[in-house]
């Protein structure tokens, strides 16, 4: 659908009405890069300290199963911004622009009479640091960026910054909630940090040196460990991904960790700013903040780094809400949620209608305690050249079960009980092998509950894919 048409859809009669109070309210998005979700004090980190994270979840809500369904952040950005499946916005990798009419939830803002502001990473698609549609404020950078010193693109002017990045996100970010004005405002404050390679601020380089590293026990290089795994995720241990070839072995798997756990320290004090700016102006109350990563974060676990596969530490998100006024504070909510449902979300706290095309749901009647909600979600990665090691997968993720699919390989796919083996060690599929066999591979397995279950499951996949427009004869669905 191009922007025109998505934009007019908002008027048309297959728009959804909005759950939220009269009015608009102020939104802010604090969005990190790379963020695991065990990195947090309040999601039980043994030693790292997250006081402003921690505050915002105490006075808010926190999602404790909050995913992304791709895990990769050009991928995930575009979901959070137009509330669509990769396969429908198209932007499926990371060199990889928005198509031209792909609408953003911004743009929307925009028609409410939002005053809207985009400080920090964009990084979706191509190095630009061109002003995006959907942005009165914009200030910047191409790509990655880097930690110290950046290149800031300030409305179109380009300027040379000295400091610490996340501080010169953080400063431009206030100033741009300080500004009187009458119109509400959306905030998008998008850090670089936690993403590789990490460099902490200067005042934080001394944190965590003896700390013991938290080692998950799928982390082993051993037989039993591997059992049942695919072979292109025992392959990787010794690659880019993998903990014993990280990064080309340009940093130690140790080294790495503290200087993560030590970049998340002026992260956190970015948050704190924020939610004192608005408290010192009588907003924190009734103003929807909202603090998520791109992606999750693997530490070791399979003998992986980094994102990308299905993994529960890939795919799982830190994600909390803060806005007293708007729902019971100090609550944890089990139910899962999606970077889908981040533009829904915000155009119902603006009090604005909810495109069809969007196939994410608003939050808030979940945040209010009272919402039927999902069951399962469907999962998408695409092959990548410049990544080669993992492969295109299509996957499902049930609140009991955690089902994946591989795609271009002769391999194992991959089924997971998360209530008995949250660990994810025991495949279910261990005895299906991918082969050039004829006919449906469900007819491999053997137990006959088993081979309904994933029969079951398939088919669930398909009709995701059906009812979000994917297209189905597209060669990586075979």
């Amino acid at each position: 659908m191009t922007r025109k048409g998505f934009l007019q859809s908002l008027a048309g009669s297959a728009a959804v009405p909005a759950v939220g109070r009269a009015g608009k309210r102020n939104i802010v998005l604090i969005l990190s890069d790379d963020h695991s979700y065990g990195h947090l004090g309040c999601t039980g980190h043994p030693w790292l300290r997250t006081p402003n994270l921690d505050r915002m979840a105490a006075g808010g809500v926190l999602f404790r199963n909050a995913f992304v369904t791709t895990s990769l952040c050009s991928p995930s950005r575009a979901s959070i911004l137009t509330g669509q499946y990769a396969h429908a916005h198209g932007v499926i990798g990371n060199d990889m622009d928005l198509p031209a009419g792909a609408a953003t939830f911004p743009e929307f803002l925009q028609r409410e009479s939002y005053r809207t502001g985009l400080v920090g990473k964009w990084h979706i698609g191509s190095d630009t640091d061109e002003p995006r549609p959907g942005f009165e404020r914009w200030c910047s950078f191409a790509g990655q960026g880097v930690y110290n010193d950046p290149v800031l693109n300030s409305d179109g002017t380009r300027i040379q910054a000295k400091g610490y990045t996340t501080d010169l996100l953080t400063q431009e970010a206030l100033r741009f909630l300080g500004q009187p004005d009458a119109r509400p405002f959306f905030l998008m404050l998008s850090h670089k940090a936690p993403h590789s390679f990490c460099e902490p601020a200067e005042r934080h380089r001394d944190l965590y040196r003896t700390e013991p590293i938290p080692v998950p026990a799928s982390m082993a290089d051993s037989d039993q460990n591997y059992s049942g795994k695919p072979e292109w995720v025992l392959r990787q241990r010794d690659s880019w991904h993998g903990v014993d070839g990280m990064y080309d072995r340009q940093i130690a798997f140790e080294q790495h960790y503290r200087d993560y756990c030590r970049t998340l320290m002026a992260l956190d004090e970015s948050v704190g700013g924020v939610l004192d700016l608005l408290a010192s102006r009588g907003m924190l109350n009734d103003t929807l903040v909202l603090y998520m990563s791109d992606n999750g974060f693997q530490f070791g676990e399979h003998g992986l780094i980094d994102k990308r596969t299905m993994y529960e530490p890939s795919i799982r998100i830190p994600m909390m809400a803060h806005c007293p006024d708007l729902f019971v504070a100090g609550r944890q909510v089990d139910e899962m949620v999606l970077n889908l449902d981040v533009a829904p979300t915000f155009l119902a706290a603006a009090s604005a209608e909810i495109p069809r095309a969007m196939h994410g749901r608003s939050m808030l009647e979940l945040l209010r305690g009272g919402a039927q909600w999902r069951s399962d979600f469907l999962y998408e990665y695409f092959w990548n050249r410049t990544f080669p090691q993992t492969p295109t997968m299509t996957g499902l993720r049930t609140e009991r079960f955690s089902y994946m699919r591989y795609h271009g390989i002769w391999d194992l796919n991959e089924l997971y009980d998360m209530q008995r083996d949250s660990e994810q060690m025991r495949n279910l599929l261990s005895e299906v092998r991918i082969t050039t066999q004829p006919g449906p591979l469900v007819s491999n397995i053997r137990d006959q509950k088993l081979r309904e279950l994933v029969d079951g499951f398939n088919q669930r996949i398909f009709d995701i894919l059906m009812r979000t427009g994917a297209d189905l004869d597209a060669k990586w669905l075979a």
